[in-house]
């Protein structure tokens, strides 16, 4: 008896869905060493950042405390993108017989596109930092010398005097960092915790970060921030930056870089009756982006 359309595409699908998972499995999910994966469950998700409370006054014998309300900053949102793509098989190459042999190869170019596409959307995040036009909840682009408070003033989360990757602008990042303070104006204790690279400075940061001694001196001096733990998650390279020489710091900031996921990826098979072509689809939902910009300290390079 002839095997029918329906029980092709019944027989294939599942095969296809395991090759499209392995693949789709095989590249570096590098967004995941930047951002905090969240579900959600709306078109959109919004967090409001609140100012806190400023500093405590002292209260006189016999008289009342003092009230402080902790005001909205601003709101960040995140709008979930729909990312989808399909292909098709033909109604003549499945009576020829070439399902098979088409379907793996489109099934895992599929998954890699998929893949990549994930990596480009995180990544944008980081390749348009300092860009005027891409702003976040506080107004500004977000690594900026002028991020806004709620007190008055500003704080700023990029280098004063854009600079190469090296021991100094390493450094006084790291001081910039120790430096944040909060909406209200009070300090706020914050660290680097891992130092994000393109490619082309991977072997400056190896340097920088592994020496025992000062990197490109003959003194016996020390490396301070290799001796003093700082940056204690390392540097990680991620091949999605596109600036060649702009680096980042991730500091220990609690809600900074966020992944919300509206739908996983699913992947599904069908016929079409006009055509006769098999189709087969993957498509997810999410969004990436930064609520809190004190989660990271960048520099655009020299």
């Amino acid at each position: 008896m002839a095997i029918t359309r329906s029980q092709l595409l019944k027989e294939l699908e599942p095969g296809l869905n395991a090759l499209f998972g392995l693949e789709y499995d095989r590249y570096d999910n590098e967004s995941a060493e930047i951002f905090e994966t969240e579900t959600s469950d709306r078109a959109f998700e919004e967090e409001v950042m609140l100012s806190g409370f400023g500093q405590a006054p002292v209260k006189g014998e016999g008289a009342a405390v003092s009230y402080d309300d902790a005001n909205e900053a601003y709101t960040a949102r995140y709008t979930h993108e729909t990312i989808a793509l399909a292909f098709a098989i033909t109604e003549e190459a499945v009576e020829d017989n070439l399902y098979d042999r088409l379907s793996s190869r489109y099934t895992r170019a599929l998954a890699r596109s998929m893949s990549n596409t994930k990596q480009v959307k995180a990544a944008s995040v980081l390749n348009n930092a300092f860009n005027a036009a891409f702003t976040f909840g506080d107004g500004v682009e977000l690594c900026s010398t002028a991020h806004p408070t709620v007190a008055g003033g500003n704080f700023a989360n990029e280098l004063a005097t854009p600079a190469d990757l090296n021991e100094t602008s390493l450094e006084q990042s790291l001081i910039d960092i120790a430096a944040f303070i909060d909406e209200r104006g009070l300090k706020i204790a914050l660290q680097g915790k891992k130092l994000i690279i393109p490619p082309s400075l991977q072997f400056v940061a190896e340097r920088l970060m592994a020496s025992t001694l000062r990197p490109g001196t003959a003194d016996n001096d020390i490396n301070a921030t290799r001796n003093m733990g700082m940056l204690p998650d390392g540097y990680v390279v991620n091949h999605f930056l596109t600036d060649t020489d702009a680096f980042f710091i991730k500091t220990d900031a609690p809600n900074g870089f966020k992944h919300f996921v509206r739908s996983a990826i699913k992947t599904s098979m069908d016929g079409d009756f006009e055509t006769g072509n098999a189709k087969y689809k993957a498509r997810e939902r999410y969004s990436f982006g930064v609520s809190d910009p004190r989660c990271v300290f960048g520099s655009p390079g020299a």
